[in-house]
């Protein structure tokens, strides 16, 4: 299964809708940034994916956005495949 790496604050319930989606799909490591406690991860996350808002959702190296994208991916039946990369 390849990283999964999320950029995140501690009040988002997009977060966390998004965290509990990966654990349905049997996502046990989740590597989370704060960007609430580091302002230089903040910027770092907005140089990369080019917006403001969290989570930002990497699954390996791809960025697959925030919690509505993520739920769009597997709604489209994608999820899965790029999980299993």
């Amino acid at each position: 299964m390849p990283q999964i790496l999320m950029y995140a604050t501690a009040v988002c319930p997009y977060c966390v809708r998004a965290e509990q989606l990966l654990r349905r799909k049997g996502v046990s490591e989740i590597e989370k940034v704060r960007i609430d406690l580091d302002p230089a991860r903040r910027d770092e996350m907005m140089q990369k994916t080019g917006r403001r808002t969290v989570p930002q959702i990497y699954i390996g190296e791809t960025h697959v956005g925030g919690c509505d994208d993520l739920f769009e991916l597997d709604r489209q039946g994608r999820l899965d495949a790029l999980l299993a990369a």
